[in-house]
């Protein structure tokens, strides 16, 4: 028998159903302990030194692990494929270490981006070890939490009675906030003005044209610096006849967006579908834990906490074949796009957040899942086809339209 551990029990039984009868499959419903809200959980002193402690609502799922691990050949821990999935992992070995019941039993760490049949018995088949640069950067936060929010809460509660916590997110945030306003503060506001006309084409299709000449010589944006400024141009072009001196036709391309981090898919999801950053997440983590298709409990997207934008080669040639049958090829780029993330020190140890299954237009998936979860996966869906597909191409057109005054100068 061998036993694999799991954070949520809606993926345990789904993976046990993938990996058959020899297997056990646990779940620790998230983190099985935490440091103790008390003065000397952590000893900076000591090496920084932690005292853990059971949860008292852990206690019986500890238990059930510790009980089922006496009878496992082998014990897989399978949490989530981020830092708190490779802590959990560790907590649960530590804990098992303890009470002495692992002997010379085979540990393994297994990691899967998607809870698809394929994707949890290739990681079955690829196991690894615990990851302890991770779970070093675990402990380090942890331990930031307990020293800082355990040394500035009090004295904000004093200061501040309706206030809850302060600590190393909120410390910096409002560092940053102070900063910010200080810059504000010290601005030196300076007055422009700009001058805009509306007009219509030939065709009688309205455009603004903006005034950047004067007497030949180009604007700067403080060159028109008060209202008295911006009157006299006015007048001076008021009742003048316009003449085209110039037409430029430039094609442009625009290229399409990566596909999603957890960042941006919670900045499209408020901006586009009205969505709070806790509920994007909260339908996120169901469609990345699947429902049930055709009889079988499948994920619809992969994992959802990510910084990473690149995506597997499989979902790539997927995606191409998506929009060279729906689209037609002339939407398929010479070559598939590749992504960098822009932002320093972001680890992209993950894909980006895509579908799991790429031919499952919204359409179809729409029949499994309730209103909001179907949008929300339209919209994953939608960016991942499109983070594949050509450029669009936009012809810009510029225009330089004279009023030439009494002396003949434009």
């Amino acid at each position: 028998m061998n036993l694999v551990i799991v954070e949520s029990p809606a993926k345990a039984k789904t993976i046990n159903k993938y990996l058959g009868s020899d297997y056990q499959v646990l779940a620790s419903y998230g983190h099985v302990r935490d440091l103790p809200s008390k003065d000397g959980s952590v000893k900076p002193d000591d090496d920084f030194e932690m005292s853990w402690q059971v949860g008292a609502d852990a206690k019986k799922r500890v238990k059930a692990i510790a009980d089922a691990v006496k009878g496992a050949d082998k014990l897989i821990l399978a949490t989530d494929p981020d830092r708190e999935g490779e802590a959990i992992s560790w907590h649960v070995l530590e804990i098992l270490n303890q009470k002495k019941l692992l002997g010379d039993k085979e540990i393994q760490r297994v990691v899967f981006n998607a809870i698809t049949k394929t994707a949890v018995l290739e990681a079955m088949a690829n196991p690894r070890e615990i990851d302890r640069d991770l779970v070093e950067a675990y402990l380090a936060r942890r331990a930031l939490d307990y020293l800082v929010g355990f040394t500035l809460s009090p004295v904000l509660w004093r200061k501040l009675p309706s206030a809850r916590s302060a600590g190393r997110v909120q410390s910096v945030a409002l560092r940053l906030v102070c900063d910010r306003e200080l810059e504000i503060e010290l601005f030196k506001s300076q007055e422009y003005w700009t001058i805009e006309a509306d007009m219509k084409s030939a065709a009688g299709q309205p455009f603004q044209a903006r005034l950047h000449h004067v007497d030949g010589n180009k604007l700067g944006k403080f060159d028109i610096p008060d209202e008295a400024r911006a009157r006299e141009l006015e007048a001076a072009i008021l009742n003048r006849d316009f003449s085209i001196e110039k037409v430029e036709s430039k094609p442009q391309k625009r290229h399409p967006y990566p596909p999603f981090t957890t960042s941006t898919l919670q900045q499209e999801a408020s901006r586009k579908l009205g969505f709070s950053s806790s509920r994007t997440m909260q339908l996120a983590q169901r469609l990345y834990e699947g429902v049930e298709i055709n009889g079988e409990t499948q994920g619809l997207i992969t994992y959802m906490r990510t910084d990473g934008v690149q995506i597997a080669g499989e979902a790539i040639g997927a995606c191409r074949g998506v929009i060279s049958s729906t689209f037609g090829d002339e939407y398929v780029p010479e070559a598939p796009r590749a992504y960098k993330t822009k932002a320093k020190n972001a680890q992209e140890a993950h894909e980006a957040i895509r579908p799991t299954e790429l031919p499952r237009d919204p359409a179809e998936a729409r029949r499994y899942l309730d209103d909001d979860q179907a949008r929300l996966y339209e919209l994953i869906w939608k960016r991942t086809i499109a983070s594949q597909m050509e450029s669009a191409v936009i012809e810009r057109t510029t225009a330089d339209i004279a009023a030439r005054g009494d002396d003949g100068v434009a």
